[in-house]
């Protein structure tokens, strides 16, 4: 396939389309591990499959060159606008791509043969392979009755010659699982498509005939296609096949408010993604007119971050909730470099429960029903029912710098509005306790008179879901914005404006990843191959400049050259090996002016843990400060180890893969065994794109072990004859 028909709309690409998801269908299922996990796993975990041959030494080849007789019924096919079979203005049926998955051979010739009719030509099987001990079918061709040609000693009889040598056919294989997989596709016919479409009656092993319904709708629906797309055309056609129906009428009729040719482009796209992309991953959500609701994708090396950062995650809906051309949400975390890491995304209807369920449960089918610690989110009611609803477990969180930005939008039109801000920022981020925030907001809300003001009332209703104050206990990677200084930025912020329309943004899409998979790739270089300028004599500098990214490290750095601006470190109380110190500091308060500030940390002796009230370790991820002095107060010269962590350590992608592997829960070997290499492969890509060396080398370590990958296979099939 030529790249320009990418963006022919008359052109299926060889892709994996996804299971088309309804609300009441497989995202409804509770259970993780059954039909979600079908639905979740990419096609790149099967694309060794895809040979241009079979097994020839365990199997054996059938030619079938008869042409399957008619049962008699006839459609009328009038006005076919192209060879692939779509009617002007009827439904349209999805055509056959590579990496489609049927349950059964017998559902995957069924679809087929709905396909052929609904174009317009008849189907015959070409070729069936069979296990040579069990008799049992594992590969077969379907192809269009007007493949190849009569053979010569057929040629004198009677019959009309009907074959040109049509290319179209659809090339298939049972897989690992026992599902069928279509392995190639041709759809082109170098003949006119017939005026009736025919159905074909297909033999059973037993010899008998089985007839398949007149109506293809009914036929269809009983095959259980897993890896299925109908492309909302126009976004106003049905789709010719259906899912359990959605219970609700508000859910039956939302759908994305798309340009037209959008769908298209957005399929075409996903087609191309799964050509070079191996284990792209997407999933369309369809409404009960068969019109596209919701979408979600994911890239291969967004999927393989799961594995690593997946603890803290921030949902950001800005695009959708402040009303852009593309309703557009994502997924974002936070890599070892500090770096933001796309984890997906996702186009919904609107903002409504329904939309935000389904797309929290498909992120969650992708990640093999990992829960991740935190949820980051805007302030909305509606994203606090989905988050509780899909993820119990994690605890959901709103982004304070969210909540800043619309100061001045609800607070803009007050009296003394300078003022009221001041106040709010200093009750907000100078706090240490809650005792000293609720006494902070009392005072403004008395000196302002503002105690009516919705805003600031529902605000400190929800103040425990914000407020840095009450989320000390909460793990936050570095995305806390617990800093005035502080802010959440958008990971398309630079390459989406609000009448971007989406053709331009799917560009844009690729050229933004491959800034940020480029951008962690020198960091990863930089951390390993450059030594970093110690600026103090501190132990803790020395210890972790060994240790973490280079990023992370000067974060860290700047904790320690603090130190010496904290200038007193006292006992408060002591109760056995439990001691509370007090710790004084001089920053910088309102306009420049010096202040003393006073911290307590707690301090266990016995068990070497260390905790301040200004909570930097589970905010930032290492310790402050005041936690560094008290630490050196008490004699250790070491930070002890549990804080030290692992995600921001410069091998840390190493680490943890091979913590997966000697911890993993996946099903099968088989599965353990393609995780764990894709993983370690990626790392090598990664790296080997950063300079002409670096690829050279990773080309040939790949070729390398590709080589000793295939004798192994040699030795193998040597001694099983």
């Amino acid at each position: 396939m030529t790249p320009e028909s990418f963006h022919d709309p008359t052109v299926s690409c060889e892709a994996t389309p996804p299971h088309p998801f309804r609300r009441n269908s497989v995202m409804e299922e509770a259970s993780l591990d059954s039909e979600l996990d079908l639905t979740g796993q990419g096609s790149g975990r099967l694309q060794e499959i895809e040979s241009d041959g079979l097994d020839d030494q365990n199997s054996e080849q059938i030619e079938s060159d008869e042409l399957f007789s008619q049962n008699g019924g006839q459609i009328e096919s009038d006005g076919l606008d192209d060879q692939n079979g779509f009617t002007d203005g009827q439904k349209q049926f999805v055509a056959p791509a590579v990496g489609m998955e049927f349950e059964s051979y017998d559902d995957a010739y069924n679809y087929y043969n709905c396909y052929a009719r609904e174009v317009g030509f008849r189907v015959r099987v070409k070729n069936s392979w069979f296990k040579r001990n069990s008799r049992e079918k594992y590969g077969a061709v379907l192809c269009c009755s007007s493949q190849g040609f009569k053979r010569i000693k057929d040629v004198n009889r009677l019959r009309k010659e009907t074959r040109t040598g049509c290319p179209a056919m659809m090339r298939m294989r049972m897989v690992d699982s026992k599902r069928w997989r279509v392995l190639e596709v041709t759809l082109e016919h170098n003949h006119l498509l017939g005026a009736k479409a025919y159905q074909s009656i297909k033999k059973t092993g037993a010899g008998n005939k089985k007839k398949l319904d007149s109506n293809c709708d009914a036929e269809v629906r009983t095959i259980k296609l897993y890896r299925a797309l109908v492309i909302d055309a126009g976004a106003n056609r049905n789709a010719n096949f259906s899912a359990r129906r959605c219970k609700t009428s508000s859910d039956c009729h939302e759908k994305l408010n798309l340009r037209k040719g959008d769908t298209q482009a957005m399929y075409n796209y996903f087609c191309r993604m799964q050509l070079t992309n191996p284990n792209f991953f997407y999933l369309m959500d369809l409404n009960d007119e068969g019109q596209l609701s919701n979408v979600f994708w994911v890239d291969a090396r967004s999927r393989a971050a799961y594995a690593y950062f997946i603890d803290v995650i921030y949902f950001d809906n800005s695009y959708l909730s402040n009303k852009y051309e593309i309703p557009l949400v994502a997924f974002v975390g936070t890599n070892h470099h500090g770096q933001s890491v796309l984890l997906g995304c996702g186009l919904l209807a609107g903002e409504t429960q329904a939309s935000y369920v389904w797309v929290f449960k498909a992120w969650l089918t992708c990640s093999l029903g990992r829960f991740p610690q935190t949820i980051i989110t805007e302030r909305c009611k509606i994203l606090e029912s989905a988050i509780s609803e899909v993820f119990p477990r994690s605890s959901h969180r709103v982004a304070l710098s969210h909540i800043m930005r619309k100061v001045p939008e609800k607070l803009g039109g007050l009296r003394n509005y300078d003022a009221i801000r001041k106040a709010l920022i200093k009750t907000i981020y100078e706090a240490l306790k809650p005792f000293d925030f609720e006494a902070s907001w009392r005072f403004m809300i008395q000196r302002f008179g503002v105690g009516d003001h919705q805003w600031l009332l529902s605000l400190y209703d929800d103040r425990a879901k914000w407020a840095p104050v009450y989320l000390k206990d909460t793990f936050f990677a570095g995305m806390a914005t617990a800093r005035s200084n502080e802010t959440l930025t958008a990971f398309f912020d630079k390459y989406l404006h609000k009448q971007t329309p989406l053709k331009e943004f799917l560009d844009k899409y690729e050229l933004a990843l491959q800034k940020k998979y480029k951008e962690e790739a020198v960091a990863d270089t930089e951390s390993r191959n450059s030594n970093t300028e110690l600026k103090t004599r501190c132990s803790f500098e020395l210890q972790l400049s060994k240790v973490y990214t280079r990023e992370i490290f000067k974060r860290f750095q700047l904790e320690v050259e603090e130190m010496y601006s904290c200038f007193s470190t006292t006992q408060l109380h002591v109760d056995g090996q439990m001691v509370i110190f007090l710790v004084k500091e001089r920053v910088l308060g309102e306009g420049n002016r010096r202040e003393i500030r006073d911290y307590e940390v707690l301090y266990n002796r016995g068990a070497a843990e260390v905790r301040c009230i200004c909570s930097c370790f589970n905010f930032y991820g290492y310790l402050c400060r005041h936690a560094l002095c008290v630490l050196n107060f008490n004699g250790v010269e070491e930070i002890p180890s549990k804080y030290i962590l692992s995600r921001w350590k410069r091998d840390y992608k190493r680490l943890r893969a091979s913590d997966l592997e000697s911890s993993s829960t996946e099903s099968t070997e088989h599965v353990q065994w393609f995780s764990q290499l894709y993983r370690s492969a990626l790392q090598v890509v990664e790296e080997g794109v950063i300079s002409l060396d670096h690829y050279k080398v990773a080309l040939n370590a790949f070729e390398e072990s590709l080589t000793r990958v295939h004798h192994i296979e040699e030795k193998l099939n040597k001694n099983s004859l």
